[in-house]
């Protein structure tokens, strides 16, 4: 794609992750020499005129709104970031779809399986670029496990197991917000689970859940908007997945908010018949490799788990602030971001793109139906 000007976006949703995707465009030209091309923040939509004029304010937007799809449709908007909550994705996939617009979603792609069939069928005659995102693909550390698997470097899969921890509903008396409304498309498998079987699957290709188990913790919360109203559309706080892969390797999956003592704590583990690898995000500056073709001896040679500094390495453009420079959460939304305005620049899919989403949301959908719920 060739064009001399910046290219408008326009991000729906003005939440955390909203401030999240805006703050990658205002920095991508820093840290990114050259960037893949040039943007504008050229609108912001949220659901009451306050935010939106709070949001315009506070990130210079050049209009702020109530209706996304007016905003959707402006000629100067080139790119549509959907960050709203999941049970308003399928609105403005279709409306952003049908105006041939980029676009970048926020996981899971839709609130549930049905609305992701819908997009799936719009999807078919989409000619622009579409991105999910899953930004933990790109992180550093995730990136040299991607290039180590390809490589070969583990061999043969044996298995794996893979987890996404919080601990922030296990006080019962905390109210529900609609990441934890059932009826919204909330529940820890939409929110955690999407992104721990998004960076298996892109590790370790296409996985098959086969059993899983759910729990809630509280089967009442208190509405965050009415704090006298009780609410029991609560989603789970738990889930447990065994899934396979093509080959047949097994693995268990696990996405919690009720893992008291955690905080962010994205893990993984990959054992093979020729090495190893893990990852946890609290220490997102390394990844652990075992690699068996090291010489062994007496008082272990050097056979064992070695911590691969990967920090900042970013290839070029990325090189800001420094590759030995301690890395930040944001930075992997940010890598996100890039690829997806290089992919647009090279006029290519985004990788992972929407199609990807709805192949996502079909096996969280498998893994609702089968789910047992337990406690």
């Amino acid at each position: 794609m060739e064009t001399d000007r910046p290219l408008g976006v326009a991000i729906l949703g003005f939440g955390f992750i909203g401030k999240v995707h805006a703050y990658a465009h205002l920095n991508i030209p820093l840290f990114y020499d050259p960037p893949p091309l040039r943007t504008r923040l050229a609108g912001v939509a949220t659901r009451s005129s306050q935010s939106a004029a709070k949001a315009k304010s506070l990130m210079s937007f050049e209009e702020a709104t109530t209706d996304q799809l007016s905003l959707i449709n402006r000629e100067d908007v080139d790119i549509v970031h959907i960050c709203t909550p999941n049970d308003l994705h399928r609105e403005a996939l279709l409306a952003a779809i049908r105006a041939g617009k980029h676009i970048y979603c926020d996981k899971p792609l839709t609130a549930t399986l049905e609305e992701a069939e819908e997009v799936a069928a719009a999807l078919k005659t989409y000619k622009a670029t579409g991105q999910m995102t899953f930004n933990y693909r790109f992180l550093p550390a995730t990136m040299r496990a991607k290039q180590l698997v390809d490589e070969g470097r583990l061999g043969q899969i044996s298995h794996f197991r893979g987890a996404y921890l919080h601990s922030g509903n296990i006080d019962r008396s905390r109210s529900l917000n609609w990441k934890a409304d059932a009826s919204r498309g909330g529940g820890v498998l939409n929110d955690l689970g999407s992104h721990v079987i998004d960076l298996l699957w892109h590790l370790l290709g296409p996985l098959e859940p086969m059993h899983a188990v759910t729990r809630v913790w509280a089967r009442q919360r208190f509405s965050a908007s009415e704090p006298s109203q009780r609410i029991v559309h609560v989603a789970e706080d738990f889930v447990m997945v065994t899934m396979r892969t093509r080959d047949g390797a097994p693995g268990v999956v696990e996405a919690s908010k009720i893992a008291t003592g955690s905080e962010d704590e994205l893990r993984f583990e990959i054992h093979g018949e020729k090495g190893a690898l893990r990852f946890n995000l609290m220490e997102p500056n390394w990844l652990e490799f075992c690699d068996l073709a090291d010489p062994e001896a007496p008082l272990g040679g050097e056979r064992g788990w070695r911590r691969v500094a990967t920090v900042s390495r970013y290839p070029k453009p990325g090189g800001f602030p420094s590759p030995k420079n301690t890395l930040g959460w944001e930075r992997s939304h940010m890598h996100c971001v890039f690829s997806f305005l290089e992919a647009i620049a090279k006029g290519q899919p985004g990788n992972p793109d929407l199609r990807h989403g709805v192949e996502i949301q079909r096996v969280l959908g498998r893994i609702a139906k089968m789910a047992t719920p337990v406690g």
